[in-house]
């Protein structure tokens, strides 16, 4: 395949400005046909690459697109969705400022547990919940975005999937710790900023006349209602460790299954999506209707995310394909431009290959010196893989589809009737709140 054209790259521009812009200007209209964009968006890139590459080459990389990337990511969005709609958290909290900004650094902590999907899942509906009286508080559910959606994951390879590529591309399991003092800056600075700004909207909402509940007398104690569905939680995230242990330790799990031209799907994937998808069966067969009830528990976001992203996957693979092409002549050389390269370009598309293009570009750099890191394709300087992690990592805070939890977020918050910023509105947030806090990244860490 020849220099791809940067033309290729029209449609998923346009998908993207239709996720912008129609859901302000055509809202029931978009939530009726937004799968029909989607469709046409994708033959809009599939039918000229065919024309330019033929319809052979074509469905091969759409198919391995949908197969190998596509595939393992709405089947781990979905078990994880299921399981934490089957856990419900009950307890007489209320949404202030201090347990706002509380549950935040718990979530923030418990992403590098169980993944920034899976945090993002089992908490956005408790912080929904205790918020429910207030009147203003989407820029809570921003912030949740920023920090349990995205920051937080970065401590280790389950935390995130960039930082899994790198496990299983021969980085040490516990070397992202080492990424904890740049994560407990931006942590601090966020929380410190999102309390000054929670605790303006909690005055607001009660000079508006919101009444905060009254903890009950009796003390409503905590409960956890569907308890059992931390199995499958963990079951899950087994599942997503040895999709990357097994091929390296199991010669069984080194094979695959072959579709088409070079599309295979690995034994290891099929596993992992094996068992993530009994997860989500059993969890949603043993767990009481009325947990579900109590969580406001519907499809919808699912549904959309499903969608709209498999329209996000196609339509960039131009976009990707230019990046893993022409990535090393980018002139990319010092530890700042990893980062921003790496940052700005996961803001927009997946941030799994984009860190990969940038490992890659920075184990060929040909620098050698004392703080090396030893992977499967070469030596890397400690501070190249530090600034190509954090920027995969925490820049995929920046839009809405950045990361794939900020979406499913957004979705289940407009379900529960908060109102969330427009695609740029978005942006407008994490400019103004993220992109100082990485300016000061830049300066502390990746400079000096």
């Amino acid at each position: 395949m020849g220099n791809i054209p940067l033309w290729l790259c029209i449609p998923f521009a346009g998908l993207l400005l239709c996720i912008a812009i129609f859901p302000l200007v055509k809202g029931e209209w978009w939530d009726k046909n937004k799968g029909w964009a989607v469709l046409i968006w994708s033959l809009l890139f599939i039918i000229p690459f065919a024309v330019k590459y033929g319809a052979g080459e074509t469905a091969e990389t759409v198919l391995e697109c949908i197969v190998n990337d596509y595939l393992s990511f709405i089947v781990l969005l979905f078990g994880l969705f299921c399981v934490s709609g089957n856990i419900n958290l009950e307890g007489d909290f209320v949404g202030s400022p201090r347990m706002n900004t509380g549950l935040l650094a718990i979530g923030t902590l418990l992403s590098s547990c169980i993944g920034t999907t899976g945090a993002s899942m089992l908490l956005v509906r408790p912080m929904i919940q205790m918020n429910s009286w207030r009147r203003n508080k989407s820029h809570i559910m921003v912030f949740f975005i920023f920090l349990i959606s995205n920051m937080g994951g970065c401590l280790t390879p389950i935390g995130d999937p960039p930082l899994l590529m790198g496990f299983m591309n021969g980085v040490d399991f516990f070397w992202s710790l080492n990424l904890l003092p740049v994560m407990i800056l931006n942590v601090v600075l966020l929380l410190a900023l999102f309390y000054v700004i929670d605790s303006r909207a909690y005055k607001k909402d009660l000079a508006e006349g919101a009444k905060q509940p009254e903890v009950s007398g009796e003390h409503k104690k905590l409960r956890l209602n569907g308890a059992h569905n931390i199995i499958f939680l963990v079951m899950i995230i087994v599942a997503v460790i040895l999709s990357g242990v097994l091929p390296k330790t199991v010669p069984f799990f080194k094979g695959s299954i072959h579709f088409y031209g070079e599309v295979e799907l690995g034994f290891a994937s099929i596993l992992e999506m094996v068992m993530i998808l009994a997860a989500a069966f059993l969890s949603y067969k043993t767990t009481k209707k009325e947990v579900r009830e109590a969580n406001h528990f519907t499809w919808d976001a699912i549904q959309e995310v499903a969608t709209l992203f498999i329209g996000i996957f196609v339509t960039m693979i131009p976009a990707l394909l230019i990046l893993k092409a022409r990535g090393a002549s980018l002139g990319v050389n010092e530890p700042w431009q990893y980062f921003w390269m790496t940052g700005l370009l996961s803001s927009f598309l997946d941030n799994t290959p984009t860190y990969l293009v940038f490992f890659t570009t920075a184990a060929s750099s040909g620098l050698a010196g004392a703080s090396m890191i030893s992977t499967a394709i070469g030596q890397i300087p400690k501070i190249f893989l530090m600034a190509i992690s954090c920027g995969a990592v925490f820049m995929g805070a920046n839009t809405y589809i950045g990361n794939a939890p900020n979406f499913m977020v957004r979705s289940i918050a407009e379900e529960n009737d908060i109102k969330m910023p427009s695609f740029f509105g978005y942006m407008g947030w994490s400019i103004s709140c993220l992109i100082p806090v990485f300016i000061i990244d830049m300066l502390v860490f990746f400079i000096f």
